[in-house]
């Protein structure tokens, strides 16, 4: 039976400009970081569709029906805003559906949701993610602060498995260190599996008849450094917690 997944965000673009005296000239860089993500789930049996987030602004689906063609939704490093403004709303004012009730209606159906830490989910940079007080937060298994929440830790800091779960059951050994992650609380009834000093790491709960998982550190560079992305756990971790999450 196919596994489907959904990833939408893990994608920037960086515009520079290079003043040297006198004169400047500008470059462009686009770059994608799912790449390790992707391959994780691809080895675990998951077909994945990808939209970077300026795909995914237009295209990610507009209703729970749509969404109900895969197995997992997965968030990773994606404003709130990019799903909420389509273009054709932003530019034309052209009333379309919230995509992020969308979300929550699927999952309540009874689809799988992940959301994976980063600059710009849960509240990240500036409080620029603005997931909290959404539907997001809702179905969540977490509150979210309603500010800045990033914990840099330049210095990486030890994830430590606090329960026994289905999500890490296949993950042996010691966890690398990451270099930060998003601040979180958990909510009454959700399960913390993995924890970064005294903040979660892992939380799993349920909505409705779905399931829902926070990450809340990154899933590639930089919080994710090359030594998580390639630790042997890596994959094992993400294939158990899209799996549950599907309800696989």
């Amino acid at each position: 039976m196919t596994k489907r997944v959904l990833i939408a965000g893990e994608s920037w673009t960086v515009h520079s400009i290079h003043q040297k005296g006198f004169d400047s000239f500008t470059t462009t860089e686009y770059s994608e970081g799912v790449k390790w993500l992707k391959a994780a789930l691809e080895a675990g049996g998951w077909t994945v569709d990808f939209q970077p987030s300026h795909v995914a602004a237009r295209d990610f689906p507009y209703t729970a029906e749509d969404l109900a063609a895969y197995d997992c939704v997965i968030l990773s490093d994606i404003g709130a805003n990019t799903l909420l403004l389509h273009p054709e709303t932003f530019t034309k004012s052209k009333v379309l559906p919230n995509r992020l009730h969308s979300i929550r209606d699927y999952v309540a159906r009874g689809g799988g949701f992940v959301m994976v830490g980063g600059y710009l989910t849960f509240q990240g940079i500036d409080a620029k993610g603005q997931y909290a007080g959404t539907a997001i937060e809702d179905i969540l298994p977490v509150t979210l602060s309603r500010f800045d929440d990033r914990v840099e830790s330049p210095q990486g800091i030890t994830p430590k498995v606090a329960l026994s779960h289905d999500t890490v059951a296949s993950v042996n050994g010691d966890w690398p260190d990451m270099l930060g992650y998003n601040r979180v609380t958990p909510k009454e009834g959700g399960n913390v599996v993995v924890t970064v000093g005294d903040d979660p790491l892992l939380v799993t709960g349920t909505y409705g008849q779905g399931r829902t998982v926070a990450f809340t550190s990154d899933c590639g560079p930089h919080w994710a450094p090359p030594p998580f992305v390639e630790w042997p756990g890596y994959a094992p971790l993400w294939q158990g917690i899209v799996d549950w999450a599907a309800g696989k």
